[in-house]
């Protein structure tokens, strides 16, 4: 499992101090490119090899809220994959505290054209073995 810190700041929060629920995605969006990113597979490794990957569909459930100054884990975790796809399990903690839990699906887009095409042999390979977990 992959995991960032983020530091809530004021621009993440309402008027209230809480954070506003559209921020929690930009934070799970940039664990996800980290994740891939540790890789070596980052975003413009990725556009130069013709491949992007596109949200396709996200599934939020707000447990907690976090606030202002909330020094937060942002984790993302392959859960499956498919030869065009991947679906990620993410968690917003903030310490112990389970604040958001997401999944994420992303197709894997041509660059060029933003069409459906599966991805490369090596990166698919790599990716099944993150969703199979660590071998013994």
């Amino acid at each position: 499992m992959f995991s960032i810190p983020i530091r809530v700041y004021w621009e993440d929060t309402d008027a209230g101090g809480v954070v506003y629920h559209a921020r929690y995605v930009a934070f799970l969006e940039r664990a996800r490119s980290d994740a891939l990113r540790a890789l070596g597979r980052g975003q413009q490794a990725l556009q130069q090899a013709g491949l992007v990957f596109a949200v396709h569909s996200m599934r939020l459930e707000f447990l907690r809220p976090a606030r202002l100054d909330d020094l937060l884990q942002v984790t993302a975790e392959v859960s499956r994959v498919g030869r065009a796809s991947v679906v990620f399990a993410q968690r917003i903690l903030r310490g112990e505290e389970l604040l958001l839990t997401a999944e994420v699906k992303v197709a894997a887009l041509r660059a060029a054209d933003f069409r459906p095409c599966p991805v490369e042999e090596s990166l698919y390979q790599e990716l099944k073995s993150l969703q199979d977990g660590p071998k013994a």
